[in-house]
């Protein structure tokens, strides 16, 4: 009789252990927009620059502008030239973080409280203040600055740290991608608009918040400061160039045809980047060849793609602009097959290197 009750309880012990264990916790639902609860403006802006434990997940592909998410809804497919932040404006402010500042004002690479301190008293800082903001679809969306830090490179540069409120969830977001290699992002502060095309509308009393992963704050930490000039020229116009080389917009469209962190050698006639002779970390120029001349609207000759796409599919997408034809040479021994109707290929501002795709073996008796 001992022996069968002790095997009966041996059998039993599964059921009886399971059955004290606690039942596993459920997935958590994301409620859908409309059972988020409205948060008043008190308390909007009091939750303000609070640090988040968790943050929505989204996976841009090709190199991306602004360096912004797309669309704070992560269950629909967003358009590559969509953002969630394109703008805000200096004045007025939604938000002040000091008595008597109504503006903010950009000198520089850095924003300033306006009107200024009177007397001896220390200058208002920017930190806590809320600026009016627009997304690409032209809505409106609040944006806080939550930090300042200048740039350990060149302290007139100053890195914001800044926050959007998500008006679908609810809650302030940092509104920049991250990416392995700079999982929390910050902003630049530069003036003018960038649009959905790409293009730069220099419109006074409205600035960008240009994030840490995208083109714009990229070709700035390159040396193309749009508000500073070299050798007596602007270099507004080779920053903008630089926009269209970074993400690889051959038809100045907006769209890119390249990928995160792709290897190129960038280099100009001012002299501000010199094309690289020797191999470093992640680039060899003898594996190199030249890509493309730049404008600030687009590519002007082409050699290859970067991604490795077919020429064709780039003259398809915008065919009244470029075109293919006998070989163009320019100056440095660069040259190319497919250049822009309506300009020479060596009014370019900028020319870049990149490694292209490989290239198919040749036939037999085609030679080399």
């Amino acid at each position: 009789m001992k022996k069968y009750l002790l095997a009966w309880l041996f059998l039993q012990l599964p059921t009886l252990a399971c059955a004290s264990a606690p039942p596993a916790a459920k997935p958590t639902a994301t409620r859908p927009a409309s059972s988020v609860a409205t948060v008043s403006e008190a308390d909007r802006y009091a939750r303000r620059c609070q640090s988040q434990s968790a943050h929505r997940i989204v996976r841009p592909q090709g190199s991306m502008l602004w360096g912004t998410k797309r669309s704070w809804d992560t269950e629909k497919k967003a358009e590559e030239r969509g953002s969630v932040l394109v703008s805000a404006d200096l004045a007025p402010l939604r938000l002040a973080n000091a008595s008597g500042v109504t503006a903010l004002r950009l000198e520089g690479g850095r924003l300033v409280a306006s009107p200024a301190a009177e007397g001896n008293a220390a200058p208002p800082g920017v930190v806590g203040t809320v600026l009016q903001g627009t997304a690409s679809d032209g809505k409106p969306v609040e944006v806080a600055i939550c930090g300042a830090e200048p740039s350990l490179q060149d302290p007139g540069v100053v890195f914001y740290r800044i926050e959007a409120w998500n008006s679908l969830a609810q809650e302030w977001e940092n509104p920049c991608v991250a990416l392995g290699r700079v999982p929390d992002p910050r902003a630049l502060a530069v003036g003018g608009v960038w649009d959905a095309s790409g293009a730069h509308q220099d419109t006074p009393g409205k600035l960008t918040f240009a994030c840490e992963n995208g083109a714009i704050t990229k070709c700035i930490q390159w040396g193309y400061k749009p508000w500073e000039r070299h050798e007596g020229q602007s270099l507004a116009g080779l920053h903008q160039a630089c926009t269209r080389l970074a993400r690889a917009d051959y038809c100045g469209n907006g769209r890119s045809h390249t990928g995160q962190d792709t290897p190129i050698d960038i280099y100009d006639g001012l002299g501000v980047l010199a094309r690289a002779t020797r191999a470093s970390g992640g680039w060899d120029p003898a594996k190199a060849s030249f890509e493309a001349a730049w404008a600030p609207d687009g590519a002007t000759c082409i050699a290859h793609t970067r991604d490795g796409r077919a020429m064709e599919v780039i003259l398809q997408e915008c065919p009244d602009r470029l075109q293919a034809g006998e070989a163009v040479e320019l100056t440095g021994g660069d040259r190319c097959t497919v250049r822009r109707t309506d300009v020479k290929p060596g009014t370019a501002l900028l020319r870049n290197l990149s490694y292209g795709a490989p290239r198919a073996p040749a036939s037999a008796g085609t030679g080399p």
